[in-house]
């Protein structure tokens, strides 16, 4: 073996245990601040240094001199060395408390904008709160819309439930009583409240479904044809009934893949909701067609459109356009809860797809896009 491979070794040596003992108790102390840390690496790195220096000296028999003198170069460098690890781990002690400081506001507010001319691991967590800051608003945005949207929903149903309820027991009283004067009538009308309120029902469990993540889409292919013509026949005798006309457009061979027991109820409600609203005389038009490898279908409706903040609230349980309290005629298509565009927006979102209403002279356009 070479002399200078020895003196290579045993200055490595010498070194890497002067190194080990620094690191361990850099471990040991790994809980201090930044401050201590940064400064007491490079201290670690003087020693390694000093002591490898050190070993080869005295393996080299450099006189004493020549010894000191490198000494002294390496502890000049060192104590420089340390004074900029000083400065490093005091500027990133002050980062860190900069950062800890705005993530105790965070806490506090849910506020968080990102901090600036930081390290580029303190930015990363900087902008990753800001993110999650925003994430966090528009979460908490929905949930009080939801919170809001539940509270209507209370109101709403507790009302509609105790107005038949009330009416159902007058006329029960009044047959009891043998004061009807047209007990047939009272008992279509018992019938059709009830029917009323059991279509409300059956609405608040579709919605708690939905709600709940556990309305599974059952795929298959479904002719969009004859979903919108069974539609149409449904929906004939309501619109009749109240001076409305209503067609439907659908492509040649229009298929999807879909759930076609939540399909249809999509449709029978748009188509409800759109008879429903639309003046006497008016008409309710249904278009189904393929777009950019989606299926589009919509329902037009002649209500006269609506203002923009109720847009924006049309697919929100329990919210209907009429602020009055009296509850709609009850028909076969909905329970007048204002649960059905909520329950439409649940099955769409179900499909993967997405639901949307503009003003479209004379009235609204509800637009569906699923995937084709």
């Amino acid at each position: 073996m070479s002399d200078q491979l020895q003196i290579a070794l045993l200055a490595g040596g010498w070194s890497i245990v002067v190194a080990l003992i620094g690191l361990s108790l850099l471990w040991w102390g790994r809980r201090r601040s930044l401050r201590v840390l940064v400064p007491g690496v490079v201290v670690v790195a003087v020693a390694a240094a000093l002591a490898g220096v050190y070993g080869a000296a005295r393996a080299m028999f450099v006189s004493p001199h020549d010894f000191t003198v490198m000494a002294w170069v390496l502890c000049i460098a060192g104590v420089i060395t340390c004074l900029c690890a000083a400065v490093v781990g005091w500027a990133f002690s002050r980062w860190s408390r900069s950062l800890q400081q705005a993530v105790g506001s965070f806490a506090e507010t849910g506020q968080f904008e990102a901090l600036r001319d930081m390290p580029a691991e303190l930015d990363g967590i900087s902008r990753e709160l800001a993110s999650a800051s925003i994430r966090l608003g528009l979460a908490r945005e929905r949930e009080e819309r939801l919170e809001g949207s539940r509270r209507e929903l209370i109101s709403w149903v507790s009302h509609d439930l105790r107005s038949p309820l009330a009416g159902i027991r007058a006329m029960a009283e009044s047959l009891e009583d043998g004061i009807a004067e047209d007990p047939d009538r009272y008992h279509r009308q018992i019938r059709a409240e009830v029917d009323r309120l059991a279509l409300m029902v059956d609405d608040l469990f579709e919605l708690s479904r939905i709600n709940a993540g556990s309305f599974h889409v059952n795929r298959e292919p479904v002719s969009l044809s004859d979903l919108v013509s069974e539609a149409l026949a449904s929906a004939e005798p309501m619109a009749r009934t109240r001076g409305v006309g209503i067609d439907g457009v659908v492509d040649d061979g229009l298929q999807l893949q879909a759930d076609p027991g939540g399909i249809s109820r999509v449709l029978s409600n748009l188509v409800t909701n759109a008879i429903r609203h639309t003046e006497v005389g008016g008409a309710v038009h249904i278009h189904a067609t393929s777009r950019d490898s989606s299926i589009e279908l919509s329902v037009a409706d002649g209500c006269g459109g609506m203002p923009d903040h109720e847009l924006e609230r049309v697919f929100d349980m329990a919210w209907q356009r009429s602020r009055a309290r009296t509850p709609t005629q009850a028909t076969a298509f909905s329970s007048g809860a204002g649960l059905g565009l909520a329950i439409v927006r649940g099955i769409i979102d179900a499909h993967g797809g997405t639901i949307s209403v503009t003003n479209a002279p004379p009235g609204c356009r509800f637009l569906v896009r699923l995937p084709g």
